[in-house]
Parts: C-alpha cells; sequence; structure tokens
C-alpha cells in the first residue's frame, strides 16, 4: 500500500491537467461527441433520476435514425485522443450507480437496437445486496455480452467532502471488488453527483484511470479536460423528446484557458468563469449562459474570442450548473458547461 500511495503522489505532482488532443482548428471545430447519462428506467418513484419507459423508448427510437452513431464511450474518446475525426452526430451512452432497472428495462432494449454502453458502479451496494440494486451475477452477465463497466467509488462518497486518504481508499477497494469479480481493472470512473476538484482529478488520473466523467452538460471534443468529461443528464423531467432531439444534435464549443480550474470553490464565491473560444467558432455576440441557481448571467466579451462569465449570486452549498450556448449551423447548438461545488 506504501508503495502504491508513493505512486500515487508522483502522479499527483507531474499532473497539470489532460486535454484530449491539439487545440481545434477549421472543419476540426465539428468534431466531437454527445454523452448520455442516465440512472434508472421505469422507476417513477424517482423522477429525479428516473427515465420514463415511453421517453426511454422514444430515445433509441430517435438515435436508430441513420444520421446518428452510437459508439462506446472510449472508443470516442480514444479516437478524438488521436485526432481521429468522428462521424457527425456521434453518440455515447452511459448509466450511473447500478439500479436493477438497468438489468430489467434498459439492457434489453439497448441491446435490442444494437447500442454500446457503459455502467458505472458503485461497489458498497452491490455487495450489499441493496433493495433495487444489480448483483453481481447480473454485471457479470452483462460484462460477458460486452457491456463497459466502470468505477463509480465504493460508497459513492461526496469526495470532495473526504480527504484525500478516504477518496484514495474508496478507489482503490471498488478497484478490487470490480477486478475480483471481473478480472479486469476498470479504465472508465464517473465521480459520483458529478463533484470533483483538481486534487480528486489528479487522484484518479494517478489511480490510473484512462478517463473520469462529470455530471455537466456540454459536447465532448478535443479541447476536452479528459478528466473532466461531460455528459447531459437524462430524467423525466429533462428527457422528453425535444429536449433530447437538442441534446444529441448539439455541436462542441471549443475552449480553452478555462478559469477558474478548479470547480471546487473556496474563497472566490461566485468563480469568476472565463474560458477562450476557438476564434474559428465566430459570433460570439451571439453567446448566452445560464447559471442553474440564478438563471442568465452576464457575459462580457473581451477582443473577439475571450468569454468572462459574470454572475452575482453566491452558490449555496451543493452543486451549481453554468451552460453556454451559441447558435450554429444548421439550426444546431453549440454547447459548454461546467459544474461548481461548495461543500455541504
Amino acid at each position: 500500500m506504501k508503495t502504491f500511495l508513493r505512486i500515487i503522489v508522483a502522479g499527483m505532482i507531474i499532473w497539470t491537467g489532460l486535454v484530449i488532443a491539439a487545440p481545434v482548428t477549421g472543419a476540426s471545430i465539428n468534431n466531437g461527441a454527445v454523452i448520455l447519462m442516465y440512472h434508472r428506467f421505469g422507476e417513477g418513484d424517482f423522477p429525479s433520476t428516473n427515465i420514463r419507459l415511453d421517453q426511454f423508448e422514444a430515445h433509441l427510437k430517435e438515435l436508430a435514425e441513420s444520421k446518428y452513431t452510437v459508439l462506446p464511450v472510449e472508443k470516442i474518446l480514444a479516437a478524438l485522443k488521436k485526432g481521429e475525426t468522428l462521424p457527425d452526430r456521434t453518440v455515447g451512452i452511459t448509466i450511473d450507480d447500478g439500479y436493477r432497472s438497468i438489468y430489467a428495462e434498459a439492457w434489453p432494449r439497448l441491446k435490442k437496437a444494437g447500442f454500446p454502453f457503459t455502467i458505472f458502479i458503485a461497489t458498497n451496494g452491490i455487495d450489499r445486496g441493496r433493495q433495487g440494486m444489480l448483483s453481481w451475477d447480473q454485471i457479470r452477465e452483462m460484462h460477458k455480452a460486452g457491456v463497459t463497466i466502470g468505477a463509480h467509488t465504493a460508497s459513492h462518497l461526496h469526495m470532495p467532502a473526504a480527504d484525500m486518504g478516504r477518496n484514495l481508499n474508496e478507489l482503490t477497494k471498488s478497484n478490487n471488488r470490480l477486478a475480483m469479480e471481473l478480472q479486469k481493472i476498470p479504465s472508465l470512473f464517473a465521480y459520483p453527483y458529478g463533484e470533483t476538484s483538481s486534487a480528486i482529478q489528479k487522484l484518479s488520473r494517478a489511480t490510473g484511470y484512462q478517463f473520469a466523467f462529470g455530471q455537466h452538460s456540454g459536447v465532448v471534443n478535443s479541447t476536452t479536460d479528459i478528466f473532466y468529461v461531460p455528459r447531459f443528464a437524462m430524467n423525466e423531467s429533462f428527457g422528453h423528446l425535444n429536449r433530447f432531439q437538442l441534446v444529441v444534435n448539439a455541436l462542441p464549443l471549443p475552449v480553452s484557458d478555462l478559469t477558474p480550474t478548479d470547480p471546487l470553490v473556496t474563497s472566490v464565491n461566485p468563480p469568476l468563469l472565463g474560458f477562450t473560444v476557438t476564434a474559428e467558432v465566430g459570433h460570439l455576440r451571439r453567446l448566452s449562459c445560464f447559471s442553474s441557481n440564478e438563471g442568465k448571467v452576464s457575459v462580457e466579451i473581451l477582443g473577439a474570442i475571450r468569454v468572462e462569465v459574470r454572475m452575482t449570486k453566491v452558490f449555496g452549498r451543493g452543486r451549481t450548473r453554468v451552460n453556454c450556448t451559441l447558435p450554429g449551423p444548421g439550426g444546431r447548438w453549440r454547447w459548454f458547461g461546467t459544474l461548481f461545488n461548495v461543500v455541504r
């Protein structure tokens, strides 16, 4: 354990933040993918994390149209990392936590549609046989059939509220259980609740994950931080077909020089959000940004490509999302988002 911890610490020291590939130019500003996030299926008692089955079937029917390409998320990210061009309207599907309705409702429908997907498993609930959770037999069956299994900590921890020792223990315990049950250590990780910090991202990379996912909206592209990959959340309130079509047709809003670099809010609240947009995007005067605790917020354009987002209301404890959208070609929208966290 001491040797492993030294490796982790060394990895944290040398890590300075990673994007998928080089800055985008020209036609590559449209090269990206939408990654979706679900939790429960047909569990109406939990509307904030549930998608109704009629909604989910409408999503799958839409994705079955020839203009979409559904790929495994690891293939999407590996392609972008190599600088490869993805098919237009590439989509990835992920599911968090490990509820039994994944096996009973989602998997049969996804299998019939021929769509790959990833499940991020929080292992304690499985080990304890918690009601409504998957069993290891079900997880192994899906894994053997080609479903990708990723890590999601052991206890579904609020990671920014824990110290690094506990966070490391959670990742190690989760990896050990998944390796024992599936004979494979996961390469993908999703932060519970989408909550993270710069230090936690460094720890995730040093632990050996290749990519880590949040719960903030946005289209993945070559400027995306590979340890803070955005995903569009789907539930009963945000899962109607019109919104789904808007999301899966979204285009990248490639940004760089993002400030602040840490999504954990400490001394400056609200944070002074800023980013530089790839010059080829243009039309930044039409950019709009929205905060989940304030609604539409002020946007200042400095020069031709620098955006400063100015929020006025102090963020309360927990999560605050900020989304910025810009009209793009063909009636589609460019989309960048982030999620800030104030420790509870």
